[in-house]
């Protein structure tokens, strides 16, 4: 219960402090530059157009709405990370049951060794299962988050408290609203997972030394390298399931002329892809200026 309680709290208050990056990433995800390119340098020292950063994204929100303003949608998320730890949590809890159990069978017989690559499977395939459950249980307040925030496009009001946007949602889409952009957001985190576990596996049993002194730091490591590879590759269906999550919701930031109404998530997905905007988003400091906008950036200004 403590241990329940500690991750409860470390990740509400990493809510918190992540809330204002959080809102800059969902604006730009959808598109929306409310600031002009500017001239800066790329990491080769080169000029180059390129598009505000998120510290000068957050200044103009707060120039608008007030520092309060960066924290739009965090009462939802809050409600989603509470719930999806706790669920997380039981479902692992379960499987962990399960296993004394059958560790208390008849006999009390000792069981051989599982393979190592048996073991990844079976703990893959629980943290699999655990993350879907939290995904799908909390997934209608990821929902109100990101349309709370979008809303600021637009400036209007209509998915300002939880309540009111609980009713809003089901009045207007039923039940299926709170799930759209379900679909790319499990796959995401499915190929996400498998693809972490199975490469973090292969470099440690393959790759490092197990004479080396440091081994378990140097696995602990390949496991944050491998982790972050696999989410900069499944980072489309983050995209594509957040854009789901607000397209054709009533909001100026999901509807047309600004944003096109998208028949399916795969439609979204192909749109995307034929733009070249699959990363949008992706970065928010060193960000270059989108394939086919017209910005009035000239360098020559400089010389």
């Amino acid at each position: 219960m403590a241990d329940a309680a500690s991750q409860v709290l470390l990740g509400s208050g990493l809510t918190i402090l992540s809330q204002p990056l959080m809102y800059v990433k969902v604006l730009i995800q959808v598109g929306y530059e409310p600031l002009p390119p500017t001239i800066g340098r790329n990491i080769f020292g080169r000029q180059v157009c390129q598009l505000p950063g998120l510290f000068c994204y957050a200044q103009h929100i707060a120039s608008i709405d007030g520092k309060r303003g960066l924290f739009t949608g965090l009462t939802p998320r809050l409600c989603s990370g509470v719930l999806g730890t706790v669920v997380h949590g039981k479902v692992l809890q379960h499987y962990q049951e399960c296993d004394k159990v059958e560790d208390l069978g008849p006999g009390n017989v000792q069981k051989e060794v599982t393979p190592s690559f048996d073991q990844v499977i079976k703990e893959t395939t629980r943290e699999m299962m655990a993350r879907s459950a939290a995904t799908l249980i909390t997934h209608p307040f990821h929902v109100i988050t990101l349309r709370s925030m979008v809303q600021f496009i637009g400036r209007e009001s209509k998915y300002c408290g939880l309540y009111d946007s609980i009713v809003t949602i089901y009045r207007e889409e039923g039940i299926l609203g709170f799930f759209a952009g379900l679909i790319p957001r499990l796959l995401g985190d499915i190929i996400s997972l498998w693809l972490c576990n199975s490469l973090a596996y292969l470099v440690n049993t393959y790759a490092l030394d197990s004479g080396v002194s440091t081994m378990s730091e140097m696995k602990s490591y390949s496991q944050a390298v491998t982790g972050f590879f696999a989410s900069m590759l499944t980072y489309p269906f983050v995209l594509v399931s957040n854009l789901m999550a607000v397209n054709n919701c009533g909001l100026a930031g999901g509807s047309p002329p600004y944003s096109p109404v998208y028949t399916s998530w795969i439609d979204c997905w192909c749109m995307l892809q034929k733009e070249g905007n699959m990363s949008r988003g992706n970065s928010l400091f060193f960000r270059k200026v989108p394939f086919g906008k017209t910005y009035c950036c000239d360098l020559r200004m400089l010389i």
